[in-house]
């Protein structure tokens, strides 16, 4: 088994019923089940998932990733049922203080609000630990799945932009969200019982 780490320096958030955690090596076979479902990559930019090779190098390429600012990844994993997807944060601009924050989660968790859950976590770590004045997220202009979930946590709609995202051959419309550090201080996210542990890598510190 391979081990991936670049220094020592670790962060974790903790809630009512989910954590937030680095990925590791051995959580390889749990993702590539995760992420081999259809359902659950349907609109990414990746997926699904074909021979555990892939979630095998993702894992291997966050350590160096998290050291340039690029990539902050956390497992979401459930007190009871372990890993059930990824959150994160990139697309990080510490002039601006803002960044943009992606989730998944395996399809048995959907409706179950671990989403809910997963979102007050990294906005706690983001607006609180890392500084950062605005979260961005997108959304498929078809997956009014993602678009409902955003909506429910406080995220703002904001537009729609044109051939933005591009999966395979093919060029998707996203709807643009935001959550700004005011509105989330007022809003359902900043009331789940949330605690960061750890040191978050110094590139994602911007105030």
């Amino acid at each position: 088994m391979r081990v991936y780490s670049i220094g020592a320096v670790s962060v974790t958030v903790s809630g009512p019923t989910l954590s937030l955690r680095y990925p590791a090596a051995n959580d390889v076979p749990r993702l590539f089940e995760l992420g081999s479902d259809p359902a659950v990559t349907r609109f990414f930019s990746w997926g699904p998932y074909g021979s555990p090779d892939e979630p095998d190098a993702y894992v291997a390429s966050l350590p160096a990733r998290r050291e340039r600012g690029d990539l902050l990844d956390f497992l979401i994993v459930h007190r009871e049922d372990g890993p059930i997807g990824v959150t994160g944060i990139s697309e990080l601009s510490a002039r601006d203080r803002r960044a943009t924050v992606g989730s998944w989660i395996g399809k048995p968790w959907w409706g179950s609000g671990a989403n809910f859950e997963a979102k007050a976590l990294i906005a706690e770590l983001a607006f609180e630990s890392l500084g950062l004045h605005r979260l961005t997220a997108w959304a498929n202009t078809r997956n009014g799945r993602s678009q409902t979930a955003l909506e429910r946590v406080g995220f703002h709609r904001e537009g729609v932009l044109a051939a933005w995202h591009r999966h395979g051959d093919v060029y998707h419309d996203v709807v643009v969200f935001s959550l700004l550090r005011a509105a989330w201080e007022r809003g359902p996210l900043r009331r789940v019982a949330a605690e960061v542990s750890g040191e978050p890598p110094s590139a994602f510190v911007v105030g």
